[in-house]
């Protein structure tokens, strides 16, 4: 009988060391006892050829159903994976880090996507961490001649590669992003956010590829990021506030843009946009707020600060476009339903390559716009000139070009 005893003992303890073991395989103690779960212990194997799409999904469910600060590890290596939804809540977790060493490869066949590519949502205190040269390609190039968008309107629109939506308190920082198929990063209803030290690139010709579009957020703050893409840098959509951006270089690209505006029914204000020590090189543009005729209903585009920029060669550094179509056949039935008011360019200094380095071209007439301290130069023979349609703008300091009559 006692050995009956002593050998159920021996049983329930080698019992218990094999669940400890395999609980221990697919997560560890990191830092001050906080969980860390490795996506190579759910069956990641980071070779750059197998589809490691479920490994990061298991993965990231068991650390989303952890408590304390979790932190998920993508070790270095190429994780090749299609379409992914990392969703919270993680209501368990005080924060969850998503930490990459390594380098997320999209796959290349259009069939396996609908939207977006990889979509972070419903979590709060998410941080996005790279290091090491941490990247997500998003292979983009055998994607971009199906894109349609630049000449058709009811095109289809290409994955974008990493979607935030609904999200508070989201850090994302030290990541690059290469060769999206449409957009970089979207965020879409998340409320105070950090976007610093990203690296965003696609070649100038690939189309739609924005760096960071924003829609429908606030307190938004990108900050000591470099983009160079086929459209815009940062794009600042309908329903946004408190979005602040500074230390960013811009280009080659279309700049940095506030809109397109006034397109679709029920947009929201964008209101308290604070743009600060740029660098624009070889955009399109530099800062412009673009909105479109025919407007279904009315909006307002308010409180704007566009300060401490430099534009290097630079098609049309600053521009309002209230006419905005990008398509061949474009109605002007109605002017824009975006009223903007309280537009402040103050000290943007640099050149331009062409004659019209100002461009205030409004519809409902502009209210509250102050150019101070602007000094642009044509890079051709001659001097810049400014253009204006229905605006009475307000002028302080120097100015060149000339303000409009």
């Amino acid at each position: 009988m006692e050995a009956q005893q002593r050998l159920f003992v021996v049983v329930v303890a080698a019992a218990l060391c094999a669940a400890v073991a395999s609980a221990a395989a697919n997560s560890s103690v990191g830092y001050h006892g906080n969980p860390t779960f490795n996506v190579k212990n759910y069956g990641a194997e980071g070779n750059g050829a197998n589809d490691d799409t479920k490994a990061l999904m298991s993965a990231w469910k068991a650390a989303c159903a952890a408590a304390g600060a979790v932190t998920l590890v993508l070790p270095s290596g190429t994780y090749y994976i299609g379409p992914v939804q990392f969703h919270g809540p993680c209501s368990k977790a005080s924060t969850i880090t998503f930490l990459m060493q390594g380098t997320l490869k999209a796959a290349t066949d259009l069939k396996r996507f609908g939207n977006d590519w990889i979509e972070f949502g419903w979590v709060n205190q998410l941080t996005v961490s790279g290091q090491n040269g941490a990247t997500i390609d998003g292979q983009g190039a055998a994607s971009w001649p199906f894109n349609k968008c630049p000449i058709r309107k009811d095109c289809k629109v290409l994955p974008t590669s990493v979607l935030f939506v609904n999200n508070k308190n989201l850090v994302v920082q030290n990541v690059a992003s290469v060769n999206s198929k449409f957009f970089h990063f979207a965020l879409l209803q998340n409320s105070n956010v950090k976007i610093i030290g990203v690296k965003i690139s696609a070649p100038q010709s690939s189309p739609n590829t924005d760096g960071i579009h924003i829609e429908r957020s606030n307190g938004v703050s990108i900050s000591d990021t470099t983009i160079s893409t086929g459209d815009d840098c940062i794009s600042i959509g309908q329903g946004n506030d408190n979005i602040d951006v500074a230390r960013v270089h811009c280009g080659p690209g279309h700049g940095m843009s506030v809109g397109s505006l006034g397109r679709y029914v029920g947009e929201g204000d964008v209101t308290r946009i604070h743009v600060r020590d740029m660098t624009f090189h070889g955009t399109m543009n530099g800062v412009r707020i673009k909105t479109w005729e025919n407007s279904p209903t009315k909006s307002l585009a308010a409180h704007m600060l566009f300060e401490n920029l430099v534009m290097n060669d630079v098609h049309n550094p600053i521009i309002i476009d209230q006419k905005y179509c990008p398509y061949y056949n474009c109605e002007h039935k109605f002017v824009s339903g975006v009223t903007i008011k309280d537009v402040q360019f103050k000290n943007i200094k640099g050149t331009a390559t062409t004659p019209v380095a100002v461009l205030l071209k409004c519809g409902v007439p502009c209210q509250g716009v102050v150019l101070q301290d602007v000094d642009l130069r044509y890079k051709g023979n001659g001097v810049t000139s400014s253009k204006c349609e229905n605006v009475k703008a307000k002028y302080a300091g120097f100015q060149n070009p000339k303000p409009c009559p």
